[in-house]
Order: C-alpha cells, then structure tokens, then sequence
C-alpha cells in the first residue's frame, strides 16, 4: 500500500506595499500558480498587504479551505498559512529581538518578526502543528557572529516552541524564510536544540562542494543541486544587483527551509509514524506568463513527506532520535558559539545605550542654550533660523533617549533571558556529562 504523503510548499512573496515592485500583478499570478497547484500545506511570507492575502485564500479555497493570517508588530507579521486538513488552533510569537528602531530602512521591528503556527488535525498523523516563520533580516551570513545576534535569539525562541510542541506529542512540521545559509550557526542551533531534519538534505543527502572556482555551479545547477531560493541570477530582481562572496560562489543562496520532527511521545499507543523526505525542489522559478518579471524575489520550495507506518519503517529508532522529554541535541561547539556570540552583542548593546544617552543629554543642554540665547538675538531674522535648529535638536534627543533608554533595556533583557537559558542548558549538560562518566567507571 502506498504510503500517505503531505506536499508542502514554503514561498516568500515579497508583498511589501509601495516598496515591492509589481506587487498585485505577482501576487496575482502566484495565487493563479498556487490554485493550479495540488499542495497540502502552504506557507507564505511578506503577504503584508490584507487584501493580498483574501485574494490568495479565495483562490485556495476549494483546494484548501482552511487558512489563517497572522498579526503581529505595528505592520503585521506578513505570515500566511493555508490548509488542506481542519485548523484546530493557532498562535503567533513575535520574537523578542527584530532589529533597531532606528533601523527604518530594514523595518524588521516596525513589521514584528514572528513565530506563527497553526494546529491541524491530519488524518494519519493526528495533531501536527505546522510554524511558519521569518526571521531578523540585517547581520549578512559571514563576520562575527554577534552580527546575528538577533537571528540567534529568534531561532532560540523557535526552537523552544518546536521542542515544546513536540513534548505535547505533536509531529512538527516548521517552515519559512530563515535569511540564513546552511551551516551558519542560528541555523545550527535551532536544528540541534529542536532536534529537525531538512527536507531538502534529506532528499539531497550529497551535493558536492564548491571549494574552487571550477566548482562553481550553474545557475540551474544550483537551483536543483543546492536548493537556491534567494540572490540567483535567474531571477529578474536579483539579477544585476552586488552579490556577496558567498551569493556569487554558489549562484545564489538557501535562506528558506521545511523542517520536520517527530513528537516526543504518541499520545496513542501503536499510533507511531515516521516521516520522510521523499522529494523537494525549488520551485516558481520561470518569468509569469505574458510579463518580464519572476514570481517574487525568491524562488518558492516544496517537499513531499511521506508519511511511513513504525512497523515498515527500519530506522524508526533513528527517526525518534531525541525523544526524551527535556534532551537536546545542540552540541558544546554550537552552545559555546551561541553563548560567546549573544555576550558580545549584550556588550555592544550596553555601550551602544549608553552612547545614545549621553547624546540625549548633550541634546538637552543644546536646547536650554538655544532656549536662552533666543532671548539675546541682534537680528529678528535669525530667530526662524534658531527655532528650526532647536526642533531638530529636539527630536534628536527624543529619538536618542526612546532608543538608548527604552529599546537599549529592552533589547540587553532579551539578551540577557537568552544567555541565562543557554547558560542553563550547557550546565545541565556538564552534569550529564559527568554523570555518565561516572556510571562508566562503576560499570568498570
């Protein structure tokens, strides 16, 4: 008997309003494309815009008539998820850290980065709950890693709520726009700590690497071999543009995912699957029909999971890896990583905050200058001139006291919740350590 599968497509709109070029043809064409489509499980990203995603979901509806669009931030989340099978529940984190104010021009904090999920009711699987996510923009892939500080603590958090929904007996399936390449260390972290199998290295267990320039792939090569869903140059907004080394190496990058796990118990007795990536591509990768433009930024991925009864499958045990309720597979390279990276950042923070309140004093100094100069001006026409420079100072010192004293504290606190977690952890595992070296000696 064939075994059941779950097809699965994760897809980064790029649905900004005013700022995305050609939004609504695009979306448009990809809600035309997706409606053509036979998915399971579909998980958009950067759908800001309401009315993209009603238009999205109307077309879905014979074919998955279960959706849910999530709010977050003063933006929204741009998170959509669509269904084939009963939403029982859903939930939205917004992660702690997502990028400065002042950083107007990435806009993560204005748009609230999140965590979103929904709860499904699978016919074979039971529960399973399905988090789509995307995460903290700025901080590149190479340089210290205390760059993405706030990647880190985004996929800390994510991997905490995989872990916890496991723990509920719940398969899991996690998708979405990660902005990170494979092998960076947030990537590291959340596949260790939450214990998750890539679909797409699971499918494509051994892609050679490209370590000299005769390596270096084509692009259609990368797209099939290295799952490349971002910076190609077959893709008209990302061809043309400045690449990085890393982008012109591997003709693009793989900063979107679908991460699957197995729940720490079975509810059920006898009720135990094992799930598999049986096939995954990238996909959405043409010009839509009758313009000359892609579907969006980045290309769309898709995995196919089957769905492998326990008494067929002959790695089960491997494919429950990890399901002891509180064990992690994050190892002492990663957590030690992880904990260096996240104080070097706590530090700059701190100096960062204090610099900024020293402005705002500086600021409030200038203003009483100006405030009681004002009085002695010898020409009537430098009082505009004055006020206009004590409305600047002004906003200066506003702008630098909400940064420095209000974001400052609140982003040393994440920080702060963040090491102490891992810092627990990585104790906890000292003592497990030890205990086992010492069972090791008495068992000698």
């Amino acid at each position: 008997m064939t075994s059941p599968t779950i097809h699965i497509l994760s897809f980064n709109c790029w649905g900004l309003k005013y700022v995305a070029k050609n939004r609504r043809e695009r979306i448009y064409a990809i809600s035309e494309q997706l409606a053509a489509s036979n998915y399971d499980i579909i998980g958009l990203q950067e759908l800001w815009v309401f009315s993209d995603f009603q238009l999205v979901r109307n077309r879905l509806a014979k074919k998955l008539p279960f959706s849910k669009y999530f709010y977050s931030g003063a933006l929204g989340a741009g998170l959509a998820l669509f269904s084939r099978y009963p939403i029982l529940s859903t939930s939205v984190h917004p992660y702690s850290l997502n990028g400065s104010p002042l950083d107007v021009a990435g806009g993560d904090w204005f748009v609230g980065k999140a965590a979103a999920s929904i709860l499904i009711d699978h016919p074979t699987l039971g529960e399973v709950e399905v988090f789509n996510t995307h995460l903290h923009a700025r901080g590149g892939d190479d340089g210290p890693e205390e760059r993405r500080a706030h990647r880190l603590v985004n996929t800390w958090e994510l991997a905490k709520l995989i872990r916890r929904s496991a723990e509920l007996g719940r398969y899991v399936i996690a998708l979405g726009d990660y902005n990170n390449i494979p092998g960076t260390l947030p990537i590291t972290l959340l596949r260790e700590h939450a214990c998750l199998t890539d679909a797409w290295e699971e499918s494509h267990p051994h892609p050679r690497s490209v370590s000299s320039i005769r390596d270096i792939p084509s692009p259609q090569q990368a797209l099939r071999n290295y799952g490349v869903t971002a910076d190609s140059p077959l893709n008209t907004y990302s061809a043309g543009k400045p690449l990085d080394a890393i982008a012109r190496r591997h003709q693009g990058k793989r900063l979107d995912y679908i991460f699957f796990r197995h729940p720490v118990r079975s509810r059920t007795i006898g009720s135990l699957y094992t799930l598999k990536s049986s096939e995954s591509n990238v996909v959405m990768t043409d010009r839509i029909p009758g313009y000359d433009f892609s579907y969006s930024d980045h290309f769309g991925l898709e995995a196919i999971i089957q769905v492998v009864p326990a008494d067929d499958a002959h790695d089960v045990e491997a494919g429950l890896a990890s399901t002891v309720p509180h064990s992690t597979c994050l190892s002492d390279t990663a957590l030690a990583a992880a904990l260096q990276a996240l104080t070097a950042h706590y530090r700059i923070s701190r100096s960062s905050s204090r610099f900024q309140l020293v402005v705002f004093f500086i600021c409030i100094i200038v203003a009483l200058g100006l405030i009681i100069s004002s009085a002695f001006l010898p020409r009537s026409w430098i009082n505009p001139i004055f006020v206009l420079f004590t409305v600047v100072v002004s906003w200066l010192g506003t702008t630098m006291l909400y940064s420095g004293f209000i974001y400052g504290n609140w982003e040393v606190n994440a920080l702060t919740t963040a090491i102490e977690e891992l810092e627990l952890l990585k104790q906890r595992q000292e003592q497990s350590g030890r205990h086992d070296t010492n069972s090791g000696h008495l068992d000698r």
